[in-house]
């Protein structure tokens, strides 16, 4: 029926899609090793990449773990979760198990905590502790480089944020390099029960 003279027509409005996820959306849990890219392939045959440890050809990093680190990597075809796991905006927090060179004191741990300046910019506050060795963990391949005469030490480093090669640079800042450094958690997602090189698969929580 057509208005008449007068008369105002009403549109109903039709919200547009805010994202397209994918029907099944997945994520998976990978624990990363030592030397590998975070990446499905590489220009040089040698290298290691994601193609040797996940069978799927449909996922992609949610985030980045350097070649010389170890531990936890997300991987998903979603890109609405994806961006939320890995935007500095969302401030996931990262816990990494950090094995030093010698052993931090209250002063060093406690610039860690309130922010380190790097030639980017200072860091945001962080939690840091001195840890005991992780249970269960694995030898690394090749093994860190060791001094006899300078102890070293762990440390748990949690942050929400990701500069790159954050970790590092903070340790060095205050005197105490990395020697080997593990990505333990993810937000709510745990590296536990995953022998270096395994994933498994979890339910998306977003």
């Amino acid at each position: 029926m057509r208005p008449t003279s007068g008369q105002k027509t009403f549109r109903r409005k039709t919200k547009k899609p805010t994202s397209n996820r994918p029907a099944n959306p997945k994520l998976v849990l990978l624990n990363k090793p030592y030397g590998v890219l975070t990446q499905f392939s590489s220009g040089d045959a040698d290298e290691d990449t994601l193609k040797q440890y996940v069978p799927f050809n449909d996922v992609y990093p949610a985030g980045r773990l350097d070649k010389d680190s170890e531990g936890l990597l997300l991987l998903t075809n979603d890109g609405s979760l994806q961006h939320k796991i890995s935007h500095p905006k969302h401030k996931l927090p990262k816990t990494y198990w950090v094995q030093v060179e010698g052993i931090p004191d209250e002063n060093a741990l406690k610039q860690l905590r309130e922010g380190v300046e790097l030639a980017d910019g200072m860091t945001l506050p962080a939690e840091a502790f001195l840890m005991p060795e992780p249970e269960h963990i694995w030898p690394r391949n090749p093994p860190i480089r060791e001094r006899k005469s300078v102890p070293d030490s762990w440390i748990c480093l949690i942050i929400r944020e990701g500069k790159n090669r954050q970790v590092r640079r903070m340790t060095a800042a205050v005197g105490h390099p990395t020697l080997r450094l593990i990505r333990a958690a993810i937000g709510p997602w745990r590296l536990a029960g995953l022998a270096p090189g395994q994933w498994r698969e979890v339910p998306p929580v977003w």
